[in-house]
């Protein structure tokens, strides 16, 4: 009998301490959604005013002209809210007439582009490098990801045309500023064709991103998807638009313009199904670069191969942008990355390579 009451008290003891294991694990996950709209209500308004994290890479720039021998003045432009809008017009010195825009990634400034800038100006491309409105030395307090700044583009573009002869004009963007370059050729029309890097498909879907903590968007959609809510009403409220509408998925659905789509494998701040969406929406011709192993841009230098998809063979549309050699070989190897490059240099560096602007066109 003494046997049997030292074995079962144990027993009981055990199913004791599960039962309040499970109870707080249920009040654990009762609790975090909570947590999490709080969280998501407190960084709502950090959305819209982003901190200006890095510096003006000045040296890093004037070492890049030296080696292009290009020449860069200031040039300014006001939005149509009064907003004002500062950055440089960039000329190698034999310029082929073409201009690109460029526009870089949040809490950045236009000199996080200077790797890009260098190619396109050994190649003969004039630039325009401009502080998007709350960064560098832009004016303005709110970003919005392109809902004001394509109209900033605009802006930008009259400038340029009114002091410029521009036989064509191109943009390229990273993060943020691939989302705006995208959402500005909707509504730019001179701008012919876009090189966008690792865009998010709209801001609400890139919201789960943030709000799973890098682990997946099932995150952010599931359990931490109250976060995402309540930062998005934020921005809904304050920005006065709403977070869906500020989408280049959209856009490029809209205007059937070239594009060329870049992401990495393992960038888990805007992973590759955001550039997947952007590029099954578009209706132009487009092309798409899946980088293996790389992370977010322009952070990390990487060095492995990439695979790309294609909508169509480049005999069969007037204007196809870059990398038209592979065409019949979406997953040949691209070989290794140059020391000292991100992959979102890498799709330009590839088509310099071959002797090829990273803006190429078969004429029809």
């Amino acid at each position: 009998m003494g046997v049997l009451i030292t074995s079962v008290l144990p027993s009981r003891k055990f199913h004791f301490h599960m039962r309040r294991y499970q109870f707080a694990a249920v009040g654990f996950l009762a609790i975090l959604p909570l947590l999490a709209a709080y969280v998501g209500a407190s960084i709502g308004g950090g959305i819209l005013h982003p901190m200006r994290l890095n510096r003006m890479r000045l040296d890093e720039t004037q070492a890049m002209l030296a080696r292009t021998g290009a020449t860069k003045e200031d040039f300014t432009a006001a939005a149509t809210d009064g907003v004002q809008l500062r950055g440089w017009k960039v000329r190698p010195p034999a310029p082929n007439g073409d201009w690109v825009l460029l526009y870089h990634g949040v809490s950045d400034n236009c000199t996080g582009d200077i790797g890009h800038a260098e190619f396109l100006l050994r190649h003969g491309y004039s630039l325009v490098m401009m502080d998007a409105r709350a960064h560098g030395e832009s004016g303005g307090d709110m970003a919005t990801y392109g809902w004001k700044e394509r109209h900033d583009t605009v802006a930008v573009t009259n400038v340029l045309y009114s002091s410029e002869k521009v036989r064509h004009l191109y943009a390229l963007g990273v993060s943020m500023g691939a989302a705006i370059a995208l959402q500005s050729a909707a509504i730019e029309p001179r701008i012919e064709a876009v090189v966008a890097e690792a865009p998010f498909a709209n801001l609400r879907e890139v919201s789960y991103d943030y709000a799973g903590l890098h682990a997946g968007s099932w995150l952010g959609k599931s359990l931490f998807r109250p976060a995402s809510m309540a930062a998005m009403h934020s921005v809904e409220k304050e920005g006065g638009f709403k977070p869906e509408d500020v989408s280049p998925e959209q856009a490029v659905a809209e205007r059937p313009l070239p594009v060329l789509l870049i992401c990495g494998t393992r960038d888990s701040t805007i992973p590759c199904r955001h550039s997947r969406r952007v590029y099954k929406a578009a209706t132009g011709p487009k092309e798409f670069w899946i980088v293996r192993g790389a992370g977010p841009p322009p952070w990390v230098q990487h060095r492995q191969s990439t695979r790309r998809a294609s909508s169509a063979s480049s005999e069969s549309i007037p204007r196809v942008p870059v990398q038209v050699p592979y065409k019949s070989k979406p997953d040949r190897s691209a070989g290794p990355f140059p020391a000292g490059f991100h992959f979102g240099e890498y799709a330009v560096y590839q088509a310099l390579k071959r002797n090829e602007p990273p803006f190429c066109w078969k004429r029809g």
